[in-house]
């Protein structure tokens, strides 16, 4: 099986022996413990596993992994800079008090 490089959160990630159909919501979750993107229905249509590719929204367990290769995942545990300050979305969910169990947060 080939290795993949993949750009997540703006770190260069290497992936080994990973069947390149694997769903990239499996390589996140499985590979990298980036447990913020969900598996929910499983064909693309709940956006619980959404994260950005490239800078536009897809939904990453219909996404094989071969397709994201070489380019910029950015998922929600990504959107805080690298000092801890949260994004202004993530300040204004906060402010809001948004979240509830959590579960849908990446997709929205």
């Amino acid at each position: 099986m080939p290795d993949f490089r993949l750009l997540i959160n703006g770190q260069e990630q290497m992936v080994k022996d990973v069947d390149p159909s694997t769903p990239l919501l499996w390589v996140l979750r499985d590979n990298f413990s980036l447990v913020g993107t969900k598996f929910g229905c499983g064909g693309g249509f709940c956006g619980a596993c959404t994260v950005h590719l490239n800078g536009n929204p897809i939904r990453s367990c219909s996404v094989p992994v071969r397709a994201a290769a070489g380019k910029q995942i950015t998922t929600i545990e990504g959107l805080a800079s690298s000092d801890g300050t949260l994004h202004p979305l993530q300040e204004a969910w906060i402010e809001h008090d948004v979240p509830q169990c959590g579960y849908c947060q990446a997709g929205q």
